[in-house]
């Protein structure tokens, strides 16, 4: 899958800014602060209708705006190209539109365009808490099989429905009746079992990408592991009926217990997966360059998932990814993303001068952009002396040469 042009209208520091991309390697480089980082922001909106950090879509608006837009034109090499496009207006919401015609519901996008990016937050992978890594088994399992984030998006409503039960008797001081709270755990161990059982598939299969991923970017012969914790001590083949079994026996145990904190206490939202480097625990024992090294071969390892599930190769987003790498890994990754078993990637840098050799190799698959700041608004140029160059339109509206400028596939 290649995006061939990214539109920004009004989306953080940008008031209108258009880039035309290579099929391999975009280097987008500035100062701190510049806007480098919203532009992989946006194109993460379009894949996932939602930003990569945690901030709310009303401060994506830039100021003084009244909506943002963010639009690409996507293609894979097997199809025409696919026009996307993502508005949202404060107080009435975001929409999504694909060649035009409004989609039903934002969900129906994710899996389309599969996404992974790679931030400094994701040291919080292996030194947080277990909602990170939570979340990233759920970002996986969402664009590879949209039936997983139905049924996660169904559980979450029964467990808001339970634990709404939960509250109000326990601010009457009373165990709630139990014709209305059994239909919700009933549903609560159906859609929670299910979760486990696929969470447990994922992990299966997942070892095998993620040592391939560790292989590929570490020379020490450590071997990576995840462990999953979850309702009940169960082996990793349990069948989905045993998976209930553990799961209401669980609830039994901790009905006290719910119903004095009015909140449902056992589920996979409370599963934890423990990272392992041969036997030992990575939060707990692993040092600052091992917590790095493990959570990029987490995103890389998530990359070949999504691109053998998925049949297409996911956008690869790297926001300041190299900062902290040393020369030698830095080469090893740019060597990684300049070869065949990476798509496309943007990378965002303070310096063009560590990807030079990378952007020079091969002129018409890589390109770099220099933003920095304007009058007011971010600015995005086409570097004019490295590969792929090109001239700036007013209002930062970066312009490619015709032929770059296509919508058609790039060989």
């Amino acid at each position: 899958m290649i995006l061939h042009t990214l539109r920004l209208r009004s989306f953080r520091a940008h008031t209108e800014s258009e880039l035309s991309l290579a099929p391999s390697i975009n280097l987008l480089y500035g100062p701190n602060g510049a806007g480098k980082t919203n532009v992989l922001e946006a194109v993460h909106y379009l894949c996932l209708t939602k930003s990569f950090t945690a901030s709310r879509d009303r401060y994506a608006v830039r100021a003084d705006a009244p909506y943002f837009e963010v639009e690409g034109t996507v293609a894979d090499v097997r199809e025409k190209p696919m026009t996307v496009r993502l508005a949202y207006v404060p107080g009435e919401g975001k929409s999504i539109f694909v060649n035009g015609a409004e989609l039903d519901r934002l969900a129906d996008i994710v899996g389309t365009l599969p996404v992974v990016v790679f931030s400094p937050e994701d040291y919080d992978l292996t030194a947080g808490g277990p909602s990170e890594r939570r979340r990233f088994v759920n970002n996986i399992l969402s664009q590879a099989r949209s039936v997983y984030m139905e049924t996660l998006m169904k559980y979450r409503r029964a467990r808001r429905q339970r634990n709404e039960v939960l509250r109000s008797y326990k601010k009457r001081s009373a165990p709630p009746p139990d014709e209305l709270l059994a239909p919700w755990t009933e549903k609560l161990v159906t859609l929670g079992s299910r979760i486990v059982h696929r969470r447990q598939q994922f992990l299966q299969d997942f070892a095998g990408d993620l040592e391939e991923a560790y292989r590929r970017i570490d020379a020490v012969a450590e071997r990576p592991t995840i462990a999953y914790d979850t309702v009940a001590d169960l082996a990793p083949d349990a069948p989905p009926e045993d998976i209930e079994e553990a799961f209401r026996a669980a609830l039994d145990r901790k009905q006290g217990q719910e119903r004095d904190r009015g909140t449902t206490l056992v589920g996979p939202q409370r599963d934890e997966l423990v990272f392992r480097l041969d036997g030992l625990e990575v939060r707990r024992y692993g040092s600052q360059g091992q917590h790095r090294t493990f959570a990029m071969a987490l995103k890389l390892a998530q990359y070949f998932y999504l691109q053998q599930r998925n049949d297409t190769e996911p956008l690869l987003l790297l926001d300041d990814a190299f900062g902290k790498l040393d020369a030698e890994r830095t080469g090893v990754f740019l060597d990684l993303l300049r070869s065949d078993a990476v798509g496309q990637s943007l990378v965002t840098a303070t310096r063009r001068g560590p990807f030079e050799a990378a952007l020079n190799a091969d002129p018409e698959a890589h390109c770099a952009f220099h933003v920095r700041p304007g009058d007011g608004a971010a600015t995005v140029e086409p570097d004019p002396d490295g590969p792929r160059g090109g001239a700036t339109t007013p209002n930062g509206v970066a312009s490619m040469p015709a032929e770059a400028d296509s919508g058609a596939p790039r060989d």
